[in-house]
């Protein structure tokens, strides 16, 4: 295989983790085999129903095609603990089988999924003012509490997306309903986002979608053998301290961490106020955001000048040089 065409896979698999992941976040033991609780159909279909169901498998395909995640709300998971605890695990999976290594989730990518969204370059702002909405929604939420994350133990979605577990407790709650407060701040906006599945907040540590070309080589699933000895292990607590927009497709930081157009603290760092970091993000993206707006303005001018007419215009132009040679003679 190419370089070209194993970077392009890698880019189209990107694309849709996230979606993957809250697809298989809804999925029990039944769905792991393809089976859901729908009555029997019957195998003796006529030629007619076969090409309706065809059709709407047609359709919701392309439903599926139309709405591609490109953007998502992240919370970072940085507790060297944690972290810690993660490399532990994927290294003794990567002893069982050295294939998996290009399945883990690379250090400084480590956060749990809020929300998924589309965003166009021209709804990047909007997404961002959302953002900045759902801060008041989550500070009524908290009432002034931190949002202390408890994790323990690891599963999988459909042997396909490895995970760390977030342990039951107070918890939940309030980040479920910091999940649904987004949802719908995104929505209200008009944004594409969320789906009408239920929300499973989980840490993945390693998907199999990153390597597309592992299934050529015959691993095609995630054996729970490999982290049997993790099912109840304890790696620690993450206090909330931020949420992040960021893009899926985009270079990642330095740091391994995806590209984030904006961020918003949760509880009193530094008192509310925001620190250097921010402020520059802040400042560049006012700057950006004015430098659009003066582009769009003139293109609209100039699209509205080239506009076929009347011929007003054009009149009127002529009248005001006939007008000046007239004064001219006098």
């Amino acid at each position: 295989m190419s370089r070209k065409t194993e970077m392009s896979e890698e880019c189209e698999a990107n694309t849709m983790d996230s979606l993957l992941e809250m697809t298989f976040a809804t999925m029990d033991t039944k769905d792991d085999c393809g089976l859901t609780d729908v009555p029997q159909i019957n195998l003796e279909r006529s030629e007619e129903n076969e090409w309706i169901s065809k059709d709407q498998t047609k359709k919701k395909k392309k439903k599926y095609k139309d709405y591609q995640p490109n953007y998502f709300l992240s919370i970072p998971i940085t507790n060297k603990e944690i972290t810690g605890g993660i490399k532990i695990l994927q290294n003794a999976i990567i002893r069982k089988d050295k294939r998996l290594a290009k399945a883990m989730t690379s250090d400084g990518s480590f956060h749990i999924t809020l929300l998924v969204m589309l965003l166009h370059e021209d709804e990047i702002n909007i997404g961002i003012d959302a953002l900045l909405e759902l801060k008041p929604c989550i500070e009524e939420i908290l009432q002034g509490r931190c949002l202390t994350l408890r994790f323990q133990g690891v599963d999988n979605f459909g042997h396909q997306v490895g995970f760390v577990k977030l342990a039951e407790g107070d918890h939940m709650d309030p980040l479920l309903e910091i999940a649904e407060a987004a949802k719908r701040t995104f929505q209200e906006k008009g944004i594409l986002a969320g789906e009408s599945r239920i929300f499973k907040p989980h840490l993945t540590f390693m998907k199999l979608s990153q390597v597309p070309w592992l299934r050529k080589k015959g691993v095609k699933k995630i054996d729970p053998k490999f982290y049997e000895k993790f099912i109840s292990h304890r790696f620690g607590e993450e206090t909330v301290q931020r949420i992040d927009l960021c893009s899926m497709l985009k270079k990642k930081q330095s740091n391994g961490y995806y590209h984030c157009e904006s961020s918003i603290v949760i509880g009193d760092k530094n008192g509310g106020e925001p620190d250097d970091a921010e402020l520059v993000k802040l400042s560049k993206r006012l700057v950006e955001n004015a430098v659009l707006k003066a582009v769009q303005q003139y293109l609209e001018e100039t699209q509205n000048k080239n506009k076929p007419g009347d011929g007003s215009s054009v009149k009127t132009e002529e009248a005001d040089r006939n007008g000046t040679d007239n004064d001219n003679r006098k």
